[in-house]
Order: C-alpha cells, then structure tokens, then sequence
C-alpha cells in the first residue's frame, strides 16, 4: 500500500480525501494546509490522519504520491523541487480525475456484485441443483441445492475439474458433442438418485463458452415408491396373518359397519362373511350390547367383556380396541376369545402353577401374623436366621406354621432366586427316603430309572430345603444327613464318588429331639448340628389375642378360593373361638373357618355360632369319653381287651374331630404318624367306620 500526502485541505482536498480513504490500495498519510479549520483539515482529525501548516517536515522517502490541490504554481513547483526521484507528484487536476475514474469503477463493481448476489439468490432459491462449468471444463456456480444433493460445498467445488467433484459427471461429454441431454437418470456416489438435464453454452456466433446440468432428487420419490410397495406387502402380509389366527377378529369403519373378518370369527360365531361385512357392528350379538359401538361412541379400548354371540348363543370374551389415525378415529378391531379354550388353557395354567409350587417359596415375612411377645419372638430370630446361610430348626406343635416360616426364611436370604425343595420325612416310606434325599445311581436297585436320578439335595443346590418332621427320619437316613451337614457333599445311593452341594438346610419337628436322643431314636451329633439356631412356634393357645386377626387373613383367603362373599365373623361365634384351646393351632382354625364357610347360605355375609362346630376343649373331651367307655366295659373281659377297645375309640373319636388329619390326631395324642398307622390297622379304623 502507497502512502499519500495531500497538499490543500479545502474543497479539493475535501473531496480527494474522501474518496481516498475508502481505497484499499492509497494510504492518506498526512495532509497539510495553512487553515487548521479547514474543511479537510478537521476530516482529517476525525479520521485520526496526521496534519499540519507546513509540509515540508512531513515529506520524506516514506511519502509515495503527493497531491497538490492548492491551485497555487510556487507551491507546486517548490514541492517538485524538493521530493525525492522516487515520489509522484501529481496535480490536483489530474488527481481529481483519476479520483472520479476510481469512484465510477467502485460503483460499477457495487453494481457488478448486488447483479451477481441478485442471481445467486435466484439459483439457489431454486429447488433444482444447477452445476456450470466453462469451456476448460472447470465449475463456475454451484448452488446451494447441488451442495446438499451432491455432498461437496460450493468453496469445495468452484475451480475444480468437474469430474473431480462430479466422478460420473457428462457434462465434459456434453462440451465435445454440443448436444442436449434430458430427463436422464443418474446415480450418485453417495447413492443418491437424480434426474438431470445437461445443455450446452452457446453464444450467437456459434462460440461454446460453457455448459450446464439441472437436476432433481428422486431418491424420495423412489424410496416412497418402494415403501408403498412394501406396504402392500405389509397389508398382505397382516392379511394372512390375521387369516391364520385361531382368535376371532373383526374390524369396523367409524360408522360401525364390518369390513373385515377372519375364518376363525366365522367359526367360532357361526356367520358368514355375507352376513357381517356392510352390516351394522350389532350383527353378531346374541346377548349383550356392542362393544364396537361403545369404543366407536367413547373412543376408549375395552377387554375382558364377556357376551354371546352369534344364532349358537357362543359364551365369550371380546377385548376391542378405537383404530385411530393422526388423530382421526377410522374404525375399531375386536378380538374375540371363545371361553371353552379359555377354560382349557386355565386349567393348564393352574397346572403349571402347581409345578411351579413345588420349586418355589410362596410366602414371606409380611404372610405371617404375629402380635404376642412370644411370636414377634420367633419372627426377629428368623429373619436374624435368613441372613445367615447357618442350619434353621423350627419347633412347635403340628398346625403353628412351621412350613410358612420356612418359605419366608428362604424368600428374606440371598438365595430366594434359587429353589425351594420341601420334603415331608415322614411321608415317604423309610426305603424309599434315602433315594428321594440323596437319588441313586443306574442299577443301584431293581426298578431304578436308566441313567441313575437326581435327589432332592441335588435339586436344591444353590438353594433351600426344608425338611418337615426331622424327628421322623431313620437313623442309617441320620448319618448320612450328618455328613451333608459336615462335609457339604453327598453320596447317591449305589454310588461311590461324592457329589458337592451347597443347601442351606430347614428343618422343622414337633417332637422333643431330646427324648429321641435319650430312647436313642435320634442321633445326639445331628442334633447338635441342626440345633445351631432354634426358633420355638409358639402353639395357638398361647397367643389366642392374634386369633381375630387371624380370622380375618383365612376368611379373606378361603372366602376367594370357595368363591363366596364373607366379610367375617360375628362377636359371639369369635368368643366361642377364643374360649377353645386349640390342640390342632392354626390349621385346626382354618379346618374350622373353612367349614363353617361351606354350610353357610350365599347371601350369609358373617360367620355365626351355629355356623360353626361343637368346640369341645380336649380335657372335658377326656373326661367325657372315658366315662362313656366305662359305661360300655363288659366285666368279664380281660384288662388289656378294654385298654385296646378304649384306645381305638380315642383313636376314631380324635380323627374324627380333627377331620381325619392324621399328622395333627398323631401329635395330639403324643404318637408318631408311623405307630398311628400302625394302630388304625391294628384295630382297622376304616373311614366308614367313623361315620
């Protein structure tokens, strides 16, 4: 850049500093003039240039161009005397023409380029990329849709060989040929699709200065294309699906007319196409009111509506559903379930529940009802228990709930994902006990399964196993449940190698292991290897303020599985049931609450005293049934004659009271459920022979 040193700031000068000082190539460096208000003198300050009276201490080898604009020939000739060779000076004519010429190429310029914006804006207004190239090949304009179909920026692309933006670009084709291609079809690299035309630049006088490709994105279009061919697919599709399904469907438009229906509707409701699609929604009901009707009228799904339909009067449920489309309600569609496979697949159901049963833990700590000091008791030491992977032995009477602390102890510990193996020792015959405990392997007897079977300690690795009526186990079972507890491995029946198991055992007995331990039924060493932390259940009769509670929990639940409506009990029938001491606890209770539900009448809301049985407790019960059988005792009969004739008599009379339980008649007349057995075929107690 040329510094400038203008001499005379009046009009002149003025007009010569303005138009300077937008230049970008003349740096006005100082300007000088007697007047220090003249006009250019105060622009000058303004615009923070130098000035002064004299120019002489301002004119140096740095000043490029002098401009003497005074008018006054000294002044101009003592200037050319003394600047420099290399400094231009110029008269204040000439520069103000030159001046005019700059300012006249400063507009054209302007207009050049408000021309060139004005064209930009229109081709990149348009929807259409626009690519032009010059005779060499090169791009001249890229717009800003051809950025966004193409993927290359408009700085990327200006100047470059258009094959080096464009790869599979004709338009070099186009410059050789002079011919005009439309409407071709083109991929590009980033897998786009185009339609392009590419015309050829031509001037008047037959001279190629270029040429031009205008093209259209139709990927969309092609894509909706092939979306709405695979959306006929889809419809065919849901078609033979919906002709597949074995549930009944139908649809209809908002104005409740059918539209749609699949065989298995036609099977289950009897009609035909005929007579349902056109027809009102009302066609199929033999009972009932339409559910297609009331969805279309409230626009809200409804399920689980049971009705008949159809001239066979067909017992189902029918969910239906509001079809709505932005917002717009275009119908409705109904699923139509046929009861009887409903009734099928619940019995199933019910069936995989009770597999399901067997392996888990049903209840928990929340499931058991405790106020008294001695049962909340039991409660903390269990849940203290279920932290810890340490034996559990459970004691208490037959009927307090030894199982249901069981569950609640294995579902409050770590394991509670794992199973839950229950095993009734006293229910299953001392040969085959230690097979069903620690299975067997091939061959190990005769009957044995192929391939050996697996017991339940196995089936409860990484889990629990509550083992009921311990005191009833054999004491070869003993020793080998002693080595589970010590070693953590077992041995299969038949086997020889040992099988590593990791079981938090339970065990439960309403026996005294103490006396077992001094008849020598029960070993001392597995004793003390159960009894590592005992929790006492206490029996019923000493915790008889949590009976109303009670009370309600097993009407509420025997009330939903008999299916009645008994809100509870009467004062009078609950002061009958506290006054009783219950041998049998809480199972005699729920035997008790279970009967008097099932003698009730349906529109009986509460359990009353005639509802209920003669509770008789067991020391009147004693008393009255030795008087009776002496009474009965023939004289001349021998002692031991009458003992068993009086012992039988006890035996059916407590059966028969505790509705033939025979776990809880063993515990409460002190025997073991064996030599109960035993007894009842000694003196063949038979069912009948009780009524």
């Amino acid at each position: 850049m040329q510094n400038v040193m203008i001499v005379g700031a009046g009009k002149g000068g003025t007009a010569i500093l303005k138009i300077l000082k937008e230049s970008e190539v003349l740096k006005v460096s100082v300007v000088v003039d007697r007047n220090l208000n003249a006009p250019g003198m105060l622009l000058a300050r303004k615009e923070g240039i130098n000035t002064g009276t004299d120019w002489q201490p301002y004119l140096t080898d740095q000043i490029d161009i002098i401009i003497e604009v005074t008018g006054n020939e000294v002044v101009f000739q003592e200037l050319r005397n003394t600047k420099s060779k290399q400094t231009v000076l110029i008269p204040g004519s000439v520069a103000f023409l030159v001046a005019k010429i700059m300012e006249e190429k400063e507009d054209l310029i302007e207009k050049h380029k408000n021309e060139s914006y004005q064209q930009e804006l229109i081709f990149n207004a348009t929807n259409d990329g626009m690519v032009v190239i010059d005779k060499y090949g090169k791009v001249i304009l890229f717009n800003t849709r051809a950025q966004e179909i193409i993927g290359v920026t408009k700085e990327q692309a200006i100047g470059k060989y258009v094959v080096e933006v464009i790869p599979t670009s004709r338009l070099p084709f186009i410059l050789e040929s002079r011919r005009t291609e439309a409407n071709q079809e083109m991929v590009l690299e980033n897998d786009r699709k185009i339609i392009t035309t590419r015309i050829p630049i031509i001037e008047e006088n037959g001279t190629l200065i270029g040429a031009f490709a205008v093209f259209k994105d139709i990927t969309e279009v092609v894509n909706l294309a092939e979306e709405l061919t695979d959306l006929r697919e889809i419809q065919t599709m849901l078609q033979a699906i919906i002709h597949s399904s074995d549930d009944a469907i139908s649809v209809v438009d908002e104005n409740g007319r059918g539209i749609l229906i699949n065989p298995a509707y036609s099977r289950i409701t009897g009609l035909t196409q005929e007579q349902v699609i056109g027809k009102p929604a009302t066609a199929d009901i033999s009972e009932g009111e339409s559910m297609h009707m009331k969805v279309l009228q409230t626009r809200r799904a409804v399920r689980g509506v049971p009705m008949r339909v159809g001239p066979n009067k067909r017992e189902v449920i029918v969910n239906v559903a509001p079809i709505i489309v932005k917002g717009k309600l275009k119908g409705s569609v109904g699923v139509i379930h046929d009861m009887s496979e409903m009734k099928s697949l619940s019995r199933e159901l019910n069936r995989a529940r009770q597999l399901i049963r067997k392996l888990e833990a049903k209840y928990t700590f929340e499931d058991i009802i405790g106020q008294s000091d001695e049962m909340m008791l039991a409660i903390e030491q269990a849940k203290l228990g279920a932290k810890t992977p340490a034996t559990v032995l459970l004691r208490g009477e037959s009927g307090t709930g030894k199982e249901l602390f069981a569950h609640a102890i294995h579902n409050a510990s770590d394991r509670k994902y794992n199973k839950f193996i229950r095993v009734n020792c006293a229910a299953i015959s001392e040969t085959l006990l230690e097979s069903e405990l620690f299975g067997y392997e091939e061959g190990a007897f005769s009957g044995a399964v192929r391939g050996g079977k697996r017991g339940f300690f196995e089936e409860a690795n990484n889990g629990s196993i509550f083992l009921d009526e311990i005191g009833e186990l054999p004491v070869n079972t003993q020793a080998k449940l002693l080595r589970v507890l010590q070693e953590k491995e077992i041995i299969r029946v038949g086997g020889t190698k040992p099988i590593s198991i990791n079981v938090r055992i339970i065990a439960a007995t309403n026996v005294n292991l103490e006396k077992g331990i001094a008849k020598g039924s029960f070993r001392e060493d597995l004793y003390y290897r159960l009894n590592r932390m005992p929790i006492h259940i206490p029996p019923l009769r000493k915790r008889i303020e949590e009976i109303p509670l009670l009370n309600e929990r097993l009407i509420q639940k025997i009330s939903q599985d008999y299916g009645r409506n008994v809100e509870g009990i009467t004062p009078s029938a609950l002061k009958q049931l506290m006054e009783y001491d219950w041998p049998g606890n809480v199972r005699e209770l729920e035997n008790i609450l279970g009967r008097a539900i099932i003698f009730m009448k349906f529109n009986d809301q509460f359990i009353d005293v005639q509802h209920l049985p003669e509770l008789k407790n067991q020391q009147n019960l004693t008393e009255s049934s030795v008087n009776n059988t002496t009474d009965s005792v023939v004289m001349d009969r021998t002692l031991s004659d009458m003992m068993e004739e009086f012992e039988a008599k006890i035996i059916k009379q407590t059966l028969l009271r505790l509705n033939e339980n025979k776990t809880l008649t063993a515990k409460t007349l002190g025997l073991s459920v064996r030599n109960l057995y035993y007894k009842i075929e000694k003196y063949k107690i038979e069912k009948n022979s009780m009524q």
